[in-house]
């Protein structure tokens, strides 16, 4: 698998490492990352080559795959463009659709994901959608690529990467809000720091493994914790008071709304 990433970040590294893992030969990969400490580092962790600047070096490469912040996205695209040979570009850049990248490239050999942060340890889901340029083959390939870092979730429409972003993409960081906030309740019961951290993590995990392994209903999972007149009723009614399950799904309304927006500003651009 001859691979190129441009950018060398925390999801590169995810993806590097997770690739490894799985026994997948590095060997032919190269990186595009003009800080040097950080390609060094992937290089002595992978095996990969590490360059500072874009070149015919990229010709080689079957695949590309853009892991690089969306305000860096157009400036690295046009450095990269001239020097491919239209590979295979699997874009995991938040925001920016395919059409634009198509434009910015010049064909539409792409599939587009959105990946999550679990991904860091291999737990992550990924929202992808290849573009009509994409053979079977090469999306076969990209499979192989996104599974190294969790489940891959293929979509028909590519609007539907928006609500990806909203629920998925962002979602972790929804998870670790509920978090700190049990965890800041569990202090103020008088529990320490630590004490709270631990009751609040386990709590979570325990219950995400739960959910995952069980073929019930998440609200069937509910309702078996929930006993009429106890203490988690008590507390479920506090949510159903303040409207909790409202304010959910307008945050995360307002997270799709966000992805679109940026979707439009980088077409226009």
């Amino acid at each position: 698998m001859k691979l190129a990433f441009i950018g060398g970040g925390n999801m590169a590294h995810a993806m590097l490492g997770g690739m490894h893992e799985a026994g997948i030969a590095l060997d032919a990969t190269n990186v595009f990352e003009p800080e040097v400490s950080r390609g060094s580092d992937l290089a002595r962790r992978f095996g990969v080559a590490p360059h500072t600047d874009a070149g015919d070096w990229l010709r080689e490469a079957q695949t590309i795959v853009l892991a690089i912040k969306p305000q860096q996205a157009r400036e690295a695209v046009e450095a990269i463009a001239p020097h491919l040979a239209k590979p295979l570009v699997l874009s995991i850049i938040a925001g920016v659709r395919g059409a634009t990248l198509a434009r910015w490239l010049g064909h539409r050999c792409i599939v587009r994901a959105m990946p999550n942060t679990p991904a860091l340890i291999r737990a992550g889901i990924t929202g992808a959608v290849a573009l009509d340029g994409v053979s079977p083959p090469q999306r076969a390939e990209a499979e192989v690529i996104l599974r190294s870092i969790g489940q891959v979730l293929w979509l028909d429409d590519e609007a539907m990467l928006d609500p990806v972003t909203a629920v998925s993409g962002s979602g972790p960081a929804y998870v670790f809000y509920f978090i700190e906030c049990l965890q800041q309740a569990a202090i103020e019961l008088g529990f320490t720091a630590s004490q709270a951290r631990t009751l609040a993590v386990e709590t979570f995990a325990g219950a995400s493994l739960l959910a995952q392994r069980s073929d019930e209903a998440i609200a069937q999972l509910r309702e078996r914790v929930t006993s009429k007149g106890g203490t988690t009723a008590a507390a479920l009614a506090v949510f159903d008071q303040r409207k909790i399950r409202e304010q959910i799904a307008e945050a995360v309304r307002a997270a799709r709304q966000r992805a679109q927006q940026m979707g439009d500003e980088f077409d226009a651009g």
